[in-house]
């Protein structure tokens, strides 16, 4: 079993008005040291493989087919591998 660290930003040729915002925020905060803020998505993944070749592909295949918006997003993923969940109540 593996867990997926999957990090989904835009993609630099894409205006980031989330992130400009943040940015103006920081800068009325005093942060004047900010520069730039992309804003992008963190997400966790249990997948149930046992081989962790079969574990990237799985991972790779949702962020291209549902995690990620190919057009305007990468992604990129590190993979842990975890003990079986408990099953304790």
């Amino acid at each position: 079993m593996y867990q997926a660290r999957i990090n989904i930003t835009l993609k630099p040729t894409v205006n980031d008005p989330q992130g400009l915002t943040v940015l103006a925020s920081l800068h009325r905060l005093g942060f004047g040291d900010a520069e730039d803020v992309r804003v992008g998505k963190y997400l966790l993944v249990t997948v149930n493989e046992a081989d962790r070749a079969k574990a990237e592909q799985s991972v790779t295949e949702m962020c291209q087919k549902l995690l990620a918006n190919p057009v305007i997003e990468d992604f990129t993923f590190d993979l842990e591998e975890t003990s079986a969940r408990s099953t304790d109540t």
